[in-house]
């Protein structure tokens, strides 16, 4: 299957060592082994694959090292090697990696120094968890590495050699770069060119007329849903693939205005957990996304449909994708992104009920430097958190109480405008409060569980620590609340202590 971008076995119970050929998938974008039983050591092959994004090996039973053919990933986001058994050093290749945001190597047997360059600047303690042979200075938390003379005296030689290397070398690259120079003179014009296709290849703009076909002439039985900013269309593109088409209200100049901050957003955001957008269309008669189809529709379907029910896992699993969405828009760029707009209706989920974030209309791109900025579009009233709503100021934090806000919901199966809420002059966060009267079961969803399970002690503290949780994202100041970040380091440890007692929750 050369051509395979997803592949995820996650969650099985699948044994033995990972096949050496798996290296011929060398299309691929993302894979996910974890939490099965694999063993042996992880194949030197999977650094062939220079496409990949995502590798999940966590909680599996691999040992030896870490390949160093890992540093040959150039493409790299999310590296999770934890709950093995993984000994060794890390090595030092992967401070090239330069797209990795993300790496976990936590619970396995791996010692010596933690690389410092790199990209490895900007990861904490929570990567590094649980090996006690690591050493670092530039992780407060780890312990200094001991420097004995062998390696005083390697260092020593290293500074010698940048003393003496300049100037033995100087003229060999001063005649390199201007041969460099004159070679990049003579292929200027056909890089160009190459450019420009590449471009249209991975981006290619699609007509009105096409939208059209593709929606059968916007045909009632391909509408998917309907917003205040327009339609939402099941369409089938030439060639045989199936997508969303979000055709938007022209008549709005607002929805206008949003057309151009979603593709100003989407120009800059590339995650696995983010509805993706394939390409637009923009003509004087329509605007339009072209978005990654989701058979599974919107969170909020799935709550409230009478025929659709989440257990606890699932909601777990589904928030805690959202918050990783959320933590990347905030933190993975120079630039924060804040949604402004987070609620059930705009989480939408695919095949294998993996969350995708979606709806970036009135999303603002934060200034350097600036942690909040004004605006006088709302977002969806229950969801935007106090000084949004009243002065219309716009931040990271907002994020938070309205992820804290979904989270409630999510549990509860209450929305926030709840009219019993409402009319007794509560939101969602004081009534929840007041509510603790005894057990935590009074205020969560009788679907959380099925009629034949035993809810525990133990589920009950699991879920009293989501609430707790979503109670810590909507408290009033915005410099109380936690940031993303601390949501997604809570969720994770939850997440994989319900995994180690899934028998009490399935």
């Amino acid at each position: 299957m050369s051509g395979l971008l997803y592949l995820s076995v996650s969650r099985n119970s699948i044994e033995g060592e990972v096949p050496s050929d798996i290296g011929e998938l060398k299309a691929i974008v993302a894979l996910d082994l974890s939490s099965n039983n694999f063993s042996g050591m992880i194949p030197t092959r999977l650094g062939e694959l220079q496409n990949l994004q995502y590798l999940d090996l966590s909680n599996n039973s691999f040992f030896g090292q870490i390949p160093l053919s890992f540093a040959n990933l150039i493409s790299l986001e999310d590296l999770n090697l934890s709950l093995n058994a993984l000994s060794g050093t890390i090595p030092k290749s992967l401070e090239k990696l330069s797209y990795l945001k993300s790496i976990n190597v936590s619970f396995n047997d791996l010692e010596g120094v933690i690389p410092s360059g790199g990209v490895f600047e900007n990861f904490t303690l929570q990567s590094f968890l649980r090996n006690k042979g690591l050493c670092g200075v530039h992780i407060l938390e780890i312990p200094a590495c001991v420097v004995t003379n062998l390696e005083k005296q390697s260092k020593l030689k290293e500074v010698v050699l940048k003393i003496v290397t300049p100037v033995v070398i100087s003229s060999f690259l001063i005649f390199l770069l201007v041969s460099i120079w004159m070679m990049k003179r003579q292929k200027k014009g056909r890089s160009k060119d190459v450019e420009k296709v590449l471009e249209i290849k991975t981006h290619q703009l699609v007509s009105y007329h096409e939208i059209q076909q593709a929606t059968n002439n916007f045909d009632e039985s391909n509408l998917i849903g309907e917003g205040s900013s327009g339609s939402v269309y099941k369409g089938t593109l030439f060639g045989g693939t199936v997508v969303a088409i979000k055709v938007l209200d022209l008549e709005d100049e607002q929805v206008c205005k949003r057309f151009d901050t979603e593709c100003e957003v989407m120009r800059n955001v590339r995650h696995r957990n983010l509805v993706s957008v394939i390409t637009t269309c923009s003509s004087d008669c329509i605007r339009a996304f072209v978005l990654q189809f989701m058979p599974n529709g919107s969170l909020e379907n799935w709550l409230y449909r009478e025929e659709s029910h989440l257990n606890l896992l699932q909601r777990v699993s589904i928030m805690l994708d959202v918050a990783v969405a959320i933590e990347y828009l905030h933190h993975g760029h120079n630039t924060p992104i804040v949604h402004c707009d987070l609620k059930p209706a705009n989480v939408l989920l695919d095949e294998d009920m993996v969350a995708h974030v979606g709806d970036f209309g009135i999303s603002k791109i934060l200034a350097v430097r600036k942690s909040m900025a004004h605006t006088e579009t709302l977002g969806t009233l229950g969801y935007i958190a106090p000084e949004y709503g009243s002065e219309g100021i716009v931040s990271a934090s907002g994020d938070v109480y309205s992820y804290g806000i979904m989270l409630m919901e999510v549990l509860t199966k209450r929305r926030p405008t709840d009219e019993e809420i409402c009319n007794e002059n509560l939101d969602l966060r004081k009534w929840i409060t007041q509510s603790f009267s005894g057990s935590m079961m009074d205020v969560v969803d009788a679907n959380l569980f099925c009629e034949e399970e035993q809810i525990t002690s133990k589920s009950e503290i699991y879920i009293a620590s989501m609430i707790e949780l979503g109670l810590d994202c909507t408290k009033e100041m915005p410099e109380s609340r936690i940031t993303m970040k601390e949501v997604v380091k809570k969720l994770n440890k939850i997440n994989t202590h319900f995994w180690k007692h899934r028998n009490l929750f399935q």
